[in-house]
């Protein structure tokens, strides 16, 4: 018997069925997927290892030396010396950054995703390179600076491509696996640092930091295949050419954004819900390496002495012994003293990087917990929010991200619990990033996304580069130390509620199609 199979009822009419969103996407689809994950990837990679390259920075551009008399006289001078020039290098990273964004929002529309966004990749790897050779802490800086501006433009250029170029139904979980992926390259930073940290503890190489950011240098290689074979989503070479014809606005820009008041409004409100997420990862959770070694610092130290004494009593070096236990003291605060004797400064340049070797190690497997958490995080806010909402998921985020940022500052004190909280933190904190990459461009048209995104997601970086300065006066106010770096890091996690008062006037998105 014949059938005709025409007349049979394709299976999405059956019992409601639909094929998995995946299977939606053609093979341009998922390079086009890939190629924006990669930037980010390798832009989250470039941000993570100045995030746990920066104390080591710090320990070698700030020195006794540098510090003036009456410095030096301050209690706890160089410890101060070295928080605070850390804050100040990160505050200059987020201008550059948020500047960035600003600057590459508006020329993602102009000129197009695909160029704009090799532009941006180059930036970030350039001076990420040119970061391992910095003499200084104004050098650095200056680096840190130029490299935020690439680093900036990165984030809206990739989420307005592959929000234009997926499928519907695809969009809010690519744009979800996308900054999912992006935890790929915290962790690979992780991995860098944690090898570098061995071989560090092993005496082969003495400033590691230098070779973490030659190494994020490599990126620029993406810059290549973008520009060969990536080409401008359809929505935007209308919007091109409708613009050529005069029949529609200008592309990219400021003016046009706060011209139209839903736009304008969009704009306003997406700022404050990012600054939320935003101030609140890089002014908090992006110190929680510095707290996990304020945890760690007094067992390692512990250990490498015990380790180190035995060694010595087996040796029968009873003299050094009496040296080891001189230093114990200088070792556990991780400072530096004048007054040591020669023999006791060799030691202790000895024994200082095999315990500044062992706390990269941890931090390394902490910020690799993080991640864990960060990538499960964001996979499940994409996939909640199709399914509730954008709005009630960045609610139940926000909350979270609250609770689990102030439990890990007052409550992480044993080792054990590092790695509980710490992965919970992650999934909370990152978790909202997630959301602004499905959400943002859905608040705006295609001739201003690129825009849009930016100035949401960068001007926050505004905010969040006075987060480390605001961290600097709330340390000078509890005092320094590992209690007042718990009280500071609680204190500023209230940050994550503002978002919660603005979402009750922005729109839900979910099911709609993108704005043109």
């Amino acid at each position: 018997m014949h059938i005709d199979s025409s007349s049979m009822p394709e299976p999405e009419e059956i019992s409601g069925y639909r094929k998995p969103w995946y299977r939606e996407m053609t093979r341009y689809h998922w390079f086009v997927f890939v190629v924006a994950a990669l930037g980010w990837l390798f832009d989250c990679l470039d941000q993570q290892l100045f995030v746990l390259a920066r104390p080591a920075v710090m320990r070698d551009l700030v020195t006794e030396d540098s510090l003036t008399s009456a410095q030096l006289k301050m209690p706890n001078a160089l410890q101060a010396a070295r928080s605070r020039n850390a804050d100040y290098a990160t505050s200059i990273f987020m201008l550059g950054w948020a500047t960035g964004g600003l600057a590459f929002g508006i020329l993602g529309d102009r000129w197009g995703r695909a160029k704009t966004m090799v532009i941006t990749i180059l930036m970030y790897s350039v001076f990420t390179g040119l970061s391992s050779i910095a003499q200084g802490v104004f050098d650095f800086a200056l680096y840190r600076f130029l490299t935020g501006l690439g680093v900036g433009g990165e984030f809206a250029i990739g989420v307005a491509l592959v929000a234009e170029s997926m499928p519907s139904r695809a969009r809010a979980y690519a744009l979800s696996s996308l900054q999912a992926l992006s935890a790929t390259g915290n962790i690979s930073a992780a991995l860098i640092n944690l090898n570098l940290g061995l071989a560090q503890e092993q005496g082969l190489v003495e400033s590691p930091w230098r070779i973490m950011f030659l190494i994020g240098a490599v990126p620029a290689l993406l810059a290549l295949l973008i520009r060969r074979y990536l080409k401008e989503p359809e929505s935007w070479q209308k919007a091109k050419a409708e613009q050529a014809l005069g029949k529609s606005n200008q592309l990219g820009s400021y003016r046009e954004l706060f011209s139209d008041a839903k736009i304008r409004r969009h704009a306003l409100l997406g700022l404050v819900l990012a600054c939320a997420g935003v101030v609140g990862l890089w002014s908090i959770g992006f110190y929680t390496p510095d707290l996990i070694k304020t945890v760690q610092r007094p067992e390692v130290t512990a250990t490498v002495y015990r380790q180190e004494r035995d060694r010595l009593i087996a040796a029968g070096e009873v003299e050094k012994v009496a040296v080891l236990e001189e230093l114990i003291g200088t070792l556990t605060t991780g400072s530096t003293s004048g007054e040591l004797s020669e023999a006791a400064k060799s030691m202790q340049t000895e024994l200082s990087n095999q315990v500044e070797g062992r706390l990269a190690r941890w931090s390394s497997y902490a910020s690799m917990a993080i991640n864990v958490g960060a990538f499960l995080g964001m996979f499940g806010f994409g996939a909640l929010s199709q399914k509730i909402g954008r709005k009630p998921t960045f609610a139940l985020g926000l909350l979270a991200a609250f609770v689990s940022t102030a439990c890990v500052f007052l409550f992480l004190k044993e080792f054990w619990q590092i790695w509980v909280m710490v992965p919970v933190m992650g999934f909370c904190q990152l978790s909202l990033f997630a959301g602004y990459a499905i959400y943002f461009p859905e608040l705006f048209p295609t001739r201003l996304r690129s825009t849009g995104v930016s100035f949401c997601y960068n001007v926050g970086r505004f905010a969040a580069a006075g987060g480390p300065l605001v961290k600097a006066q709330l340390d000078q106010l509890f005092g320094f130390g590992g209690e007042a770096f718990r009280y500071t890091g609680a204190t500023m996690a209230c940050v994550f509620l503002i978002g919660l008062v603005v979402l009750p006037f922005l729109p839900e998105t979910r099911d709609q199609e993108l704005p043109e």
